[in-house]
């Protein structure tokens, strides 16, 4: 689309995209807590469906666009106007009633939005440029032909349309202040407060909040930490000392911060280049074995039609990783070295991918594929390990929504920046015939996030369980969890002391 728009030089294509993704998180962030204060007056679902008619206008605007400043003025109103993250993640905790059913209703957001990885881009690969790809039904004179990148654009809109009529007759408002048997009275003596979870605007991504049980699509998570309790021989508790002023942001919270951002901005760098990649032209046969490894000029020159194809490929891949081998993988491995293990395999990811020009053309999509799982197996499974053991670090539930800001921005600028530098690497990188700077410079990070794992300190005496609630999968861990959750093990050690008092010191795991 960058390309389309003859902005600079063509090498300079991955550079303007970046800021076309970046622009939207970076607007979002601007006026996501403005649209959590105002549903808070006005109620969630008129914050809601005008985020709905924002994100419309954003694609319109977008589609209609014929220079990359106009494309840009979109983006930027489209992450302006839209806050709609932030509310739906409150509107589900303000719908559940019973804890129990938090981990399943917070899980739907993010498997909806796995959902949408695989339609949404095969609609923007099928029906971009259509004069190009259906001659027969849209002339290239015609509305489509002039503006190639509207009927994607235009059929998202429509969808959206639909949302917004089925939000406004059936949506029910969930604000408890603004319910049917809520009095005026009511009004001026409550004391309830529902705070956006959490009230980041971009940054609140939804399998991102420290404060549910579930990351992920299908899974659910418990934590398990020892408690000692001193007691005399006839029962009673022994004085304990007034308990430490609790330091929020400790060390191990600081480095598990750093690391969710390296990792956030080497994922993002993937995501950002992959498409580029694929669709850039190669001017040269790289593909002849007497090419140097390290003349890589271009990408594999794929439609855009192809590569929508295969991203939605790739959200099906992700959706399947998610559900089906990452709570497999956590119960047998453990949180930590299950995490040890992803972050330093991480740099292969991104270390092989440039490597795809050199297959020939009947390999070339199986390799596409292996790169894809590869990645995908490291990358769904890093980041709800990252959250659980950031979440597992916080001192006291009573401050994890502080740690939950602080990953969250942290996380939302690495978002912001990543796009930018990783597009300028590969117009560096095409400049100079090597786009594989890009890739590797991503993979460096990658590998600085493997070393810092020597500076974070694992917590001792807790344990994680991660268990499934795929039905395929409830039959085959039931029996382990069961036998496990049936019933608390409790270690008793009593020593004597040199006062004759006996103390009991006991743990409970």
């Amino acid at each position: 689309m960058v390309k389309d728009f003859h902005m600079g030089d063509p090498s300079d294509a991955s550079f303007y995209a970046g800021i076309l993704v970046a622009a939207f998180s970076a607007a979002e962030a601007v006026t996501g807590m403005f649209w959590g204060g105002l549903s808070d007056r006005v109620g969630r679902k008129p914050v809601l469906l005008f985020g709905c008619v924002g994100t419309m206008i954003s694609l319109l605007v977008v589609g209609f666009s014929k220079s990359f400043w106009t494309a840009l003025a979109g983006r930027i109103a489209g992450g302006l106007l839209n806050g709609n993250i932030g509310v739906i993640q409150t509107m589900v905790g303000e719908l559940v009633k019973r804890p129990e059913h938090e981990p399943r209703a917070y899980a739907v957001m993010p498997f909806v939005w796995s959902i949408g990885t695989i339609i949404g881009p095969a609609i923007g690969g099928l029906l971009a440029k259509p004069a190009e790809g259906f001659p027969s039904v849209f002339s290239p004179q015609g509305l489509f032909g002039r503006f190639p990148f509207l009927l994607p654009n235009l059929i998202c809109s429509g969808l959206l349309l639909l949302s917004i009529i089925g939000g406004f007759l059936f949506l029910q408002e969930t604000h408890p202040d603004m319910q049917p048997w809520s009095t005026c009275e009511d009004h001026d003596k409550s004391t309830a407060e529902t705070p956006l979870l959490p009230p980041y605007g971009a940054t609140a991504n939804a399998s991102a909040d420290l404060r549910a049980e579930s990351y992920g699509t299908f899974n659910q998570v418990d934590m398990h930490e020892d408690e000692q309790w001193k007691v005399r021989e006839d029962g009673t508790m022994t004085p304990t000392s007034p308990s430490p002023k609790i330091k929020v942001f400790s060390g191990r919270v600081a480095m598990l911060v750093v690391a969710l951002g390296i990792f956030t901005y080497h994922s993002m760098t993937f995501d950002h280049l992959l498409p580029i990649f694929l669709q850039d032209e190669n001017p040269l046969n790289v593909s002849a074995i007497s090419r140097s490894f390290l003349s890589i000029p271009g990408g594999v020159g794929l439609s855009t039609r192809t590569v929508g194809l295969i991203m939605s490929v790739d959200g099906v891949i992700a959706l399947i990783i998610q559900s089906l081998i990452f709570p497999p993988l956590a119960e047998r491995l453990g949180v930590w070295r299950l995490f040890v293990v992803v972050t330093v395999l991480h740099p292969i990811a991104y270390f092989i991918v440039p490597f795809l020009v050199f297959l020939p053309q009947n390999l070339l999509f199986p390799g596409i594929y292996t790169c894809l799982v590869i990645r995908n197996i490291l990358s769904i499974i890093a980041y709800p390990l990252l959250l659980i053991l950031i979440k597992q670090a916080s001192p006291s539930p009573s401050v994890l929504g502080r740690i939950n800001g602080l990953a969250a921005s942290a996380g939302a600028a690495c978002r912001m920046i990543a796009p930018p530098i990783a597009g300028f690497l590969y117009s560096a990188g095409t400049e100079i015939g090597l786009t594989a700077i890009a890739w590797w410079g991503s993979s460096v990070v990658a590998l600085i996030g493997a070393f810092q794992l020597w500076f974070i300190d694992q917590k001792k005496h807790a344990t994680v369980t991660v268990t499934s609630a795929a039905p395929c999968l409830a039959a085959v861990t039931r029996s382990s969890v069961e036998v496990e959750s049936h019933k608390d093990i409790v270690h008793i050690l009593v020593r004597e002391r040199a006062t004759s008092d006996s103390e009991t010191s006991t743990d409970e795991v």
